[in-house]
């Protein structure tokens, strides 16, 4: 899909990996709407990139009536929708059997609501809206990215609710591509493995040093600009369809 001129909705846009996208996206050309419920950052998110080329609306993934709302309202005011990347997610830690009690069910169900069902619900959104589009040469009309991680595979201990919050999204990626090629939408995800975000900031230098250390090569944490690169290609090459793709540096974690 040629990518200068594309519309894209970007989930947990305003902050993390999906301003990267966002960033990436709109130097490249494109048009972003950014879903996410934190208006205080999206205000600097729509500074940094231009309300020329970016919107924001407020946006609960997991809701289904307000996700149809917001992405019938991005594709109107966007003249068109192309592409959507989901990466709105949680961490939801915490251990099966805790110090005082079992984890709260609430946790486990609320992690797999933003992460697996919030994902799946802006995915169907986007392809109801994109299977109108006109195809190109390869009768493409559509892409959909997703985030798993690699805690999909290797989930370490606290991590049951956001494992298999992100095994459910690696899970969904082959059926949904393969029903979507008859109306010419692929669909994608992509695992990372340890980036560079907001929330590893508020770590202490010696534990990011740690996570650093942690990757085989490059050694250091991966950065948001080569999740969007990746993003990027992704739309670009129609080759890719139906594949979960690790961008980890070869890390595998251990389990704890």
């Amino acid at each position: 899909m040629k990518f200068e001129g594309i519309r894209a909705i970007i989930t947990g846009g305003v902050s993390g990996l999906g301003f990267g996208v966002a960033e990436h996206f709109v130097a490249h050309g494109a048009k972003v709407t950014l879903f996410d419920l934190n208006e205080a950052a999206a205000e600097a998110a729509l500074d940094a990139l231009g309300r020329d080329h970016a919107r924001f609306a407020k946006v609960d993934v997991s809701d289904e009536q307000a996700v149809q709302a917001a992405v019938d309202e991005a594709a109107d005011a966007m003249g068109g929708l192309e592409v959507a990347v989901n990466c709105a997610g949680i961490l939801g830690a915490g251990r099966v059997l805790g110090r005082e009690a079992p984890m709260p069910l609430d946790r486990f169900r609320t992690t797999v609501m933003v992460n697996l069902v919030g994902s799946f619900n802006v995915a169907k959104a986007a392809a109801y809206r994109m299977q109108h589009n006109p195809a190109n040469d390869d009768g493409e009309r559509g892409v959909i990215i997703n985030t798993a991680s690699v805690a999909a595979w290797e989930g370490q201990i606290g991590q049951a609710a956001y494992s298999a919050s992100k095994g459910g999204v690696v899970g969904m990626t082959l059926p949904m591509a393969r029903e979507l090629t008859r109306f010419g939408i692929r669909v994608m995800t992509i695992a990372p493995g340890v980036f560079h975000t907001p929330m590893v900031d508020t770590m202490p230098d010696e534990i990011q040093q740690a996570l650093a250390d942690s990757v085989p090569f490059p050694k250091r944490l991966g950065k948001p600009e080569e999740f969007a690169s990746l993003c990027r290609t992704i739309v670009e090459n129609a080759y890719f369809n139906g594949s979960a793709i690790r961008l980890d540096g070869a890390i595998r974690l251990e389990p704890k």
